[in-house]
């Protein structure tokens, strides 16, 4: 049985951050937490917000690590309840929002976070009490703004998913003119991220063809954008359509994501260190390689039809064009080059195989699969 669902109100344009304080009545937040960080604070953005929101009492929490966390969460949740704050607003990219969708849960149910997790059996256990949450994203990358899912490394250093439709946000403010000060390397791994969710949702085998229609659309969108957004990062044309994308992915990844994000989500708990986005790019190449071999890729002709949204003559030509990518946009050359050992494998796959992302790809990924993907990947 397929489940299609579209998804939330999306105001999407330059300076559609002036929408902020209206965004928060119609869903009825009259006090919110901003929860951002310190680089989002730093460049300006989120004296744009709170300027927006002139009139509207509010608290703030701006220690979002780079990778959240459930220490971030309850650090969070304290200031949402000392403040009696109604609602959030989440400033900031991908950690942000995951983050604020953290304390969405934490801040109206009981229990430890870990309760609620994917893994753990938890989505049920997410309710309609959770906090709203409108999502200004600062960065065209993960598309949290418009997803059911939140990332965070819980106390046990394991990354866990939660998943809810109760978790979307009641407004996505996509405002490409926030994106426009982010620095290169940031726009580079933060658009591969975009790119990573659109071609491994449309690889995914769960049957929903709005999902491919969005997935491919946000792919030409942004393979086209991501070179000069990183190369011009004024250059507005190129910033709204990897803006785009990153929706677009996230709004495409109901049906599943696979062993990219499996192995990112496992290796970024390994090492919180290390930038999801960039991860992701290292790993597409190899997923690529290794999903060409599933029925339901060959049947739909999956390959052949990405690699025309990306201005390719074949499918075969997808992981190289990737690695070339990568480089030009000066990410890392290999998981070497990040400082991943091979002594970390055994963790790595340990965790990617009990990931929500593994049952998703096309092709079953054994322990063997794994090791393959990782030294390819190198």
């Amino acid at each position: 049985m397929a489940f299609i669902y579209y998804v939330t109100q999306i105001q999407f344009d330059f300076g559609a951050i002036q929408l902020l304080k209206q965004e928060c009545q119609r869903v009825g937040i009259s006090k919110p937490l901003i929860v951002t960080d310190q680089g989002v604070k730093a460049a300006g953005v989120l004296q744009k917000a709170l300027t927006a929101l002139e009139g509207v009492p509010y608290a703030v929490y701006d220690q979002t690590p780079s990778n959240p966390t459930e220490a971030a969460v309850r650090a969070a949740t304290e200031i949402y309840k000392a403040q009696r704050c109604d609602g959030l607003v989440a400033v900031g990219g991908g950690s942000a929002i995951d983050c604020a969708k953290g304390v969405a849960i934490a801040a109206t149910h009981e229990g430890p976070l870990t309760h609620y997790a994917t893994i753990e059996g938890g989505s049920p256990r997410i309710t309609d009490k959770v906090a709203p949450l409108i999502a200004v994203p600062t960065t065209s990358g993960t598309g949290s703004e418009v997803a059911r899912g939140a990332i965070i490394i819980v106390d046990d250093h394991r990354k866990l998913g939660f998943h809810s439709w109760h978790l979307v946000p009641k407004t996505a403010i996509c405002d490409p003119e926030l994106t426009m000060g982010l620095p290169p390397k940031l726009t580079a791994a933060t658009g591969m991220d975009a790119i990573a969710h659109c071609m491994e949702t449309f690889m995914a085998a769960a049957f929903n063809p709005p999902a491919d229609g969005i997935a491919l659309d946000g792919l030409e969108r942004g393979w086209g954008a991501i070179e000069r957004a990183t190369r011009d990062g004024s250059d507005r044309e190129a910033r709204l359509n990897l803006m785009a994308a990153s929706m677009q992915g996230a709004m495409a990844f109901q049906k599943g994501l696979g062993c990219v994000h499996s192995l990112s989500h496992s290796l970024g708990g390994v090492d919180p260190r290390l930038h999801h986005g960039t991860l992701n790019a290292m790993f597409l190449p190899a997923v690529v390689r290794f999903n060409a071999q599933a029925p339901s890729v060959q049947k739909d002709r999956r390959l052949e039809r990405m690699a025309h949204a990306m201005g390719l003559k074949s499918g075969s030509e997808i992981p190289d064009a990737i690695r070339d990518m990568n480089a030009r946009l000066g990410l890392a050359s290999g998981l070497a080059a990040l400082g991943v050992q091979r002594s970390q494998f055994d963790d790595i796959i340990k965790g990617a195989l009990a990931d929500h992302c593994h049952k998703t790809n096309p092709r079953e990924a054994s322990r063997e699969d794994y090791v393959r993907m990782l030294e390819e990947s190198m």
